[in-house]
């Protein structure tokens, strides 16, 4: 993979600017301990209040033995600015399950049907043949329970529930601080199936080489979630609206998590890597590049971004290529790696080789070139995304006036300018004031 493109994402081309650039946005974007400390304070209320709402809930029996599986940015340690954003998974007990793939969608959007006939609590959210099970019900119903929750137990305490929307299998909540910080709260219901891995990710993603052949094989052996999640487009199908999308959350957490090639990375200070500071230099363009061209770049995500991440892990493997000096080297590696891939168009999905993040219609073609042209002006402009914006004054103050200060013949030239502007003035007032005493006679 390094040696294709040595113009995209080339090393060599990496300039003292530059690298200063790389590594203080990298800096500044840690986030701050007494703000993770308040968020998770929050967070954790709330779910723990949601939780026991479930347990006791009269409405909905199927609803009150969930657990909580947490994913996402934040608990992977890749959050960048502030802890603003948290995705919680619950999952849902079930009796046993099985899967079959629509295969239109290569390997990614699953029907989920039950093993056998139930007369249990999940008989209420399944189809007209009473063994597969609705998507959109469990979703909806998940949607009616958190908004009474909230109505009932945190009414005017600054949580809202936002509108729900068809694409997303998520239940988002928003609170406004004080300060005027929003933070969001993902609630996913999710169905946990230990079946096997389905044929098109049974091969397991491409770690081998990185993580090692125990470790692809202790997660091929592990359960998959599925979440309440339709693909993208129009005249879907019946089988396509209630489908859902195939989850690795809790193989990528753990490959966060572990993320040295040997074991003992990042367990101290003297073995610290830049693995996940380079991806959230990369979140953090992608971002930008978003709040600039919203409408353009709509189908662009952070997930995006960490596919492209994992893809490079597993080609670049060694502990040293990510040593803490090595930053600017290995975002460049990162960037021109996306940039390639933008530019192919092709993003394969990690754990479902078949799939490709960036085929229409979940990425069209118009999106894919904007990408392309946007990635090219970021790196021939040095990353200007990345630049944190200069306060702008309230006032431009005078520059002959105040920073040159005048001294010797310059300050002959501003007593005569001084002399001819106060002459000026009152020339105009004595003027004024005849043509006055003209129209009074």
């Amino acid at each position: 993979m390094e040696s294709q493109g040595r113009s995209i994402g080339d090393d060599s081309s990496i300039s003292p600017e530059l690298d200063r650039l790389i590594r203080q946005r990298g800096r500044d974007l840690r986030l701050r301990k007494l703000d993770q400390q308040n968020a998770v304070k929050i967070v954790n209320h709330l779910i723990d209040s949601l939780l026991e709402f479930l347990k006791n809930n009269d409405d909905q029996p199927f609803f009150r033995e969930v657990s909580v599986l947490t994913s996402g940015s934040y608990y992977e340690l890749v959050k960048i600015n502030k802890p603003n954003e948290f995705d919680i998974m619950l999952k849902l007990k079930v009796p046993r399950l099985v899967f079959s793939e629509l295969e239109e969608y290569q390997g990614l959007f699953y029907k989920i049907k039950l093993l056998k006939a139930t007369r249990t609590e999940i008989q209420h959210f399944l189809l007209e043949d009473e063994r597969t099970v609705s998507a959109t019900k469990i979703k909806a119903e998940m949607y009616r329970l958190v908004r009474k929750f909230i109505s009932n137990h945190f009414q005017g305490e600054g949580w809202v529930i936002r509108r729900n929307l068809v694409n997303s299998p998520a239940v988002t909540l928003e609170f406004k601080a004080k300060d005027d910080d929003v933070m969001s709260v993902d609630i996913v219901p999710t169905l946990e199936v230990p079946q096997g891995w389905p044929q098109a990710a049974r091969a397991g993603p491409n770690i081998d080489k990185w993580l090692g052949k125990k470790c692809r094989r202790q997660f091929v052996s592990k359960a998959v979630y599925f979440v309440p999640k339709r693909p993208k487009g129009r005249n879907l199908k019946d089988d396509a609206k209630e489908s859902w999308r195939i989850s690795f959350s809790h193989i990528e957490k753990e490959m966060m998590q572990y993320h040295g090639n040997k074991k003992t990375c990042c367990e101290s200070n003297s073995n610290k890597c830049c693995r996940k500071l380079c991806l959230r230099l990369l979140k953090c363009l992608i971002e930008g590049l978003k709040q600039q061209y919203p409408k353009e770049l709509e189908p662009l995500c952070s997930y995006h971004g960490k596919t492209a991440f994992f893809h490079v892990l597993s080609d670049r493997v060694q502990d040293s290529f990510w040593s803490p000096s090595q930053l600017s080297i290995s975002f460049m590696k990162l960037f021109g790696y996306f940039e390639r891939c933008a530019l192919n168009g092709s993003l394969l999905h990690f754990f479902v080789r078949e799939h490709n993040l960036f085929s229409p219609p979940a990425f069209p073609k118009r999106a894919l070139l904007f990408l392309t042209n946007v990635l090219r002006e970021q790196r021939e402009l040095g990353f200007p995304v990345l630049k944190v914006p200069s306060p702008t004054p309230a006032l431009v103050p005078d520059t002959d006036a105040v920073i040159h200060p005048i001294s010797g013949t310059d300050s002959i030239v501003a007593s005569e300018r001084t002399f001819k502007h106060v002459y000026v003035c009152l020339l105009v007032v004595i003027v004024c004031v005849g043509i006055g005493c003209v129209f009074q006679n």
